[in-house]
């Protein structure tokens, strides 16, 4: 029993995940002590118990069976983004939900799991060819659909995790260094040019340089440039026609600073919290910042402030010890499989939980833009937790067929 376990059952991701989601749960129960809501903490507990059942389900679920499904999930996924647009009900801004009774479910968070179970079908084909043009427009449509619906709700932070998956699923598929270079030169030049002229023409010269050493010939070289070129200078006129909410986190990210007490205010005092956390914390329920609710429903993207003020460094640290073991674990089994649809599920699910937990703890310190990405595990939200516990349980999948071709 011992050997069987051993071989199919993948201890580490198991345990780290449940780590992870009693942090979420403790860090919940702080966070709303105080403020109210601590029906969000029953309710975030019950998701727990769901997503148990998720992950034990995702990870015995025979793969070839989870091939078969893929598609037919992904369609019905995006059904629903179709239908929120309709029907949604709209939470701080963003038209993401279907009400049910007292809850509320948000399908792009499972529209995650589908692209990439669904990409993963599509690059295992022993037809596909990533350097055929044709091939990789599918492979960028099969992403587009559920992010251009999830930007129409409107929702940014949702919608640029599914293109930051995209280049690490590529690259694992065997893109060429040109492919990732026409993707990442856009954004650099975009996010450049946020930053005024000067930021602006350092972020041009870069992406120059970096499509010109990657080039596969002179004239797809100046197409490339010219479009990047096109996109950055696009920004400001793409920026003014943002909703107010979303210029406000971009201007929040740039100077956070310029309005302490509107835009600025989640952010200031997130650090605040983190930093005021000392070495060992100032004690669970005893966190200033938290208990006097400066941070506003801190126990959704704000959560990191959590384990950072009432335990202190050793706490943020574990956290961030628990999240570096499950990447470092993803990549290893997306290395490890022999199976090519298992190991590009393995990338792409470590793809989405690097981003998050990247943006989510850059966000709580002021490093990245708020974008509203919750922290995979910890923050509040039952779709979230579910797709979370789902992915888990997939990876754990991938390991136990590893061997398999």
């Amino acid at each position: 029993m011992s050997n069987f376990f051993q071989e199919y059952f993948d201890a580490k991701i198991f345990f780290i995940a449940i780590a992870l989601v009693i942090i979420g749960l403790v860090s919940v129960y702080s966070a709303t002590y105080d403020a109210g809501a601590t029906a969000t903490f029953y309710k975030q507990t019950m998701w727990a118990i769901v997503g148990f059942v998720a992950l034990i389900t995702a990870a015995l679920v025979p793969m070839k069976t989870i091939q078969r499904i893929a598609l037919p999930s992904y369609a019905a996924i995006v059904g629903m983004l179709v239908m929120l647009l309709l029907i949604g009900k709209t939470i701080s801004g963003s038209q993401s939900w279907f009400g049910i009774g007292g809850f509320g479910i948000q399908p792009s968070e499972f529209a995650k799991v589908t692209a990439i179970l669904t990409l993963a079908v599509f690059l295992s084909k022993s037809t596909t060819d990533i350097s055929r043009l044709k091939d990789l427009l599918i492979a960028f449509g099969i992403v587009a659909i559920p992010m251009v619906l999830i930007l129409a709700q409107p929702d940014l932070g949702t919608a640029v995790v599914f293109f930051g998956m995209a280049l690490p699923i590529l690259y694992w598929a065997g893109a060429s260094n040109f492919v990732l270079a026409v993707i990442i030169a856009p954004i650099l030049v975009a996010a450049g040019a946020l930053f005024g002229t000067t930021i602006f023409l350092i972020s041009v010269a870069i992406s120059s340089v970096m499509l010109y050493l990657a080039r596969e010939n002179r004239f797809t070289a100046v197409v490339a440039f010219g479009l990047t070129l096109f996109i950055g200078v696009s920004v400001q006129t793409i920026y003014e026609r943002m909703p107010a909410y979303q210029q406000k986190r971009i201007m929040t990210f740039i100077n956070p600073e310029a309005d302490p007490q509107g835009a600025g205010y989640n952010v200031l005092q997130s650090k605040v919290a983190i930093g005021s956390g000392g070495l060992l914390g100032k004690g669970y329920l005893r966190g200033t910042q938290t208990q006097l609710n400066f941070i506003p429903e801190q126990w959704t993207d704000f959560i990191f402030c959590v384990p950072g003020e009432e335990f202190g460094f050793v706490g943020a640290s574990l956290v961030l010890i628990l999240f570096a073991s499950l990447l470092i674990r993803g990549i290893n089994i997306a290395s490890l499989s022999k199976n090519k649809f298992g190991s590009t599920v393995a990338i792409g699910i470590t793809a989405v939980l690097a981003l998050h937990t990247f943006v989510n703890i850059g966000m709580s310190m002021g490093l990245m833009p708020v974008i509203g990405i919750p922290l995979p595990f910890l923050s509040y939200g039952g779709s979230a937790l579910l797709a979370n516990m789902t992915m888990a349980g997939l990876l754990m999948n991938v390991y136990a067929h590893r061997k398999e071709y």
